[in-house]
């Protein structure tokens, strides 16, 4: 797949459309990165409820809007966005938990 235009150099709305595209398909196989990193995290959770970790959450809500507001962007979005996504990914993690200890003959 060829590199998008610079944002400054783009000749039209559809080489903007087409650069935007390139990034958030980037985005997508990036957070599926993420998903596989906190599925990793399952296996060193003694129990479920050591899955949603809030001090962690907090702590990286914290961070991101630290790092969005550090990069000129607006803190309460990136924070809204990392709300959703965290959440998305500690359902994901209670997933693995649950099926790791299933299969070890442990229960729930």
């Amino acid at each position: 797949m060829p590199q998008p235009v610079p944002p400054d150099a783009c000749a039209d709305l559809d080489e903007i459309r087409a650069g935007m595209d390139a990034i958030d398909r980037e985005i997508v196989a990036l957070i599926r990165k993420r998903v596989e990193y906190v599925r990793a995290a399952a296996k060193f959770k003694t129990s479920s409820a050591g899955v949603a970790a809030p001090e962690r959450v907090a702590a990286v809500l914290k961070t991101r809007r630290e790092w969005a507001e550090a990069a000129g962007l607006s803190g309460d979005v990136m924070e809204s966005i990392y709300r959703e996504l965290v959440g998305y990914c500690v359902s994901e993690e209670h997933k693995r938990w649950e099926m790791l200890h299933d299969s070890l003959g442990t229960g729930c």
